[in-house]
């Protein structure tokens, strides 16, 4: 069985994506990276990607093609602090979406080292002799 279907199906990415961006938009570090006028659509991107990479059906890939996530948040700056609010508000998204337990531990599993990976500011971090 998928997490997918562990989890119930679509309904349940809407949900943790609705908790999650209630978390977002009013964040005074994440809130501004989002364009005001494409905000149903980021919500809309993530639900369908997360319901694909967990097992689901493949709309994401279908609609936007491979993921390709590190490419596609190069164009914001991405460091510590803005993946530590990211976290922030996906953990408390999963822990009001979910029971503690392998679910809960399986989607922080993935969202803590993805986090980390789409930081880009390693270039920033220049070290002179």
């Amino acid at each position: 069985m998928t997490l997918y279907e562990a989890v119930g199906g679509m309904p349940f990415f809407e949900e943790l994506v609705d908790a999650f961006y209630e978390g977002v938009m009013p964040d005074p570090v994440l809130g501004p990276l989002y364009p005001p006028d494409d905000v149903a659509g980021a919500r809309h991107r993530l639900t369908l990607f997360l319901a694909q990479y967990w097992g689901g059906p493949q709309t994401y890939m279908e609609e936007r093609g491979h993921p390709m996530l590190r490419a596609r948040h190069m164009p914001f700056s991405i460091g510590a602090t803005e993946r530590d609010h990211w976290l922030l508000h996906m953990a408390a998204a999963v822990e009001r979406c979910t029971a503690p337990g392998e679910i809960r531990d399986t989607l922080m599993g993935y969202f803590v080292p993805s986090a980390e990976h789409m930081r880009n500011d390693a270039h920033l971090n220049i070290v002179t002799p």
